[in-house]
């Protein structure tokens, strides 16, 4: 039986969104305080033009791939995975350039809850005759650009607590720095993940005890590092630390009390460390207004990497959207570090949405439902 010419369609559009929602992927992290969206221009079933939202934030994707499709673009598909774009700044919205250049259709994936946007784009197409098929694929583009739309709902940037955990349940070893958990696989895989997150954060305690670079140090994306932030109310960090001695190639920021030792300060800052002004409740930062900051800075996703109690302070107040386990086979055994939680574990809310094996490794990924 000959299959319908709607499911067919269908079919064909799922295909090209999802080609666009994994070029998307490419900017994650470079887009500033932009979504990284992706658009495709296809034409009888081949792609004439694509684009990927620039670094820094501009051009959008939509311009970039209408320049490159040229005039193939007049009466052919466009697949963007965010709505365009209906506001003007010093250049036209997307949307009106989609209608300059005479597309025929566009399909849209994800919603965009800027009051300037959501609905207009779309009222745009469809008043100069274009037919609009909407939330095309809607939920992956939404979890691939989660960090833009959390920032823009609850004014702060989208929080993923990344955890190693071993086969006993414990994150680490009392007193002796950084330990083995899993293996090479993984650990490239948490380099990906630098790569493609605005900042991580731990607390002074990892900082202490690893002495970390927080970096991504994979060939060829090592520009890529995000800014790293170290949640230290009593500036216990050391100017001496790889984190303050590489702060003018990495920014590195320091979340600390303003009370804290001006000479402490003054040390790291000659190192070029930078500061976060925090609020402290019951003696510890308060995280939710230091998320606040972050995202009125433009931050969108923030990447908590350790130590327990700093993920258990996010636990509890909250304020985590996706939980990333890595789970190795070693055993820790006596002095480990119990883990803030497993696989078994998870808070109420959240939803296994991946899973993985890296190696002797298993990967398992869970995201906030509400």
């Amino acid at each position: 039986m000959a299959v319908p010419d709607t499911a067919m369609r269908e079919q064909v559009d799922a295909r090209f969104m999802a080609a666009a929602i994994r070029l998307s992927r490419r900017h994650l992290g470079l887009t500033a305080t932009n979504p990284s969206v992706a658009t495709l221009i296809v034409r009888d079933g081949v792609i004439v033009g694509r684009g990927v939202t620039a670094m820094g934030g501009r051009p959008h994707a939509e311009t970039q791939a209408l320049a490159e499709a040229g005039e193939l673009a007049r009466g052919a598909t466009a697949y963007v995975t965010l709505e365009p774009c209906a506001h003007h700044g010093r250049t036209p919205p997307c949307a009106e350039a989609l209608v300059t250049a005479g597309v025929a259709r566009v399909v849209g994936a994800a919603s965009d809850p800027d009051p300037r946007v959501s609905g207009r784009g779309y009222a745009i197409l469809r008043a100069a005759g274009i037919e609009v098929v909407e939330n095309d694929l809607a939920v992956e583009a939404a979890d691939m650009m989660a960090g833009y739309l959390i920032r823009s709902l609850r004014k702060r940037p989208e929080v993923t607590l990344k955890l190693a955990v071993s086969a006993d349940g414990m994150i680490g070893r009392l007193g002796e720095g950084q330990v083995a958990i899993t293996g090479p696989v993984s650990r490239r895989q948490v380099h990906v993940m630098r790569a493609e997150s605005d900042a991580i954060m731990v607390g002074i305690g990892t900082a202490l005890a690893d002495d970390p670079e927080l970096t991504c140090r994979l060939p060829g994306l090592e520009a890529r590092s995000p800014s790293r932030i170290v949640l230290d109310r009593g500036l216990r960090l050391s100017a001496s630390s790889k984190l303050a001695r590489t702060a003018r190639k990495t920014p590195t920021l320091v979340a600390a009390a303003a009370d804290a030792e001006p000479d402490r300060r003054a040390a790291l800052a000659e190192q070029g460390v930078g500061f976060l002004a925090v609020e402290t409740h019951d003696g510890r930062i308060a995280l939710p207004e230091l998320l606040e900051d972050l995202a009125a800075q433009g931050t969108m996703t923030v990447m908590v990497e350790g130590g327990a109690e700093t993920a258990r302070n996010f636990l509890e107040d909250d304020l985590v959207d996706r939980i990333a386990l890595f789970e190795g086979p070693v055993l820790i055994g006596e002095g480990g570090v119990a883990t803030p939680l497993t696989g078994g574990q998870m808070p109420e809310g959240f939803l296994l949405v991946r899973e993985a094996a890296f190696g002797d490794d298993r990967y398992r990924e869970y995201v906030r439902m509400r």
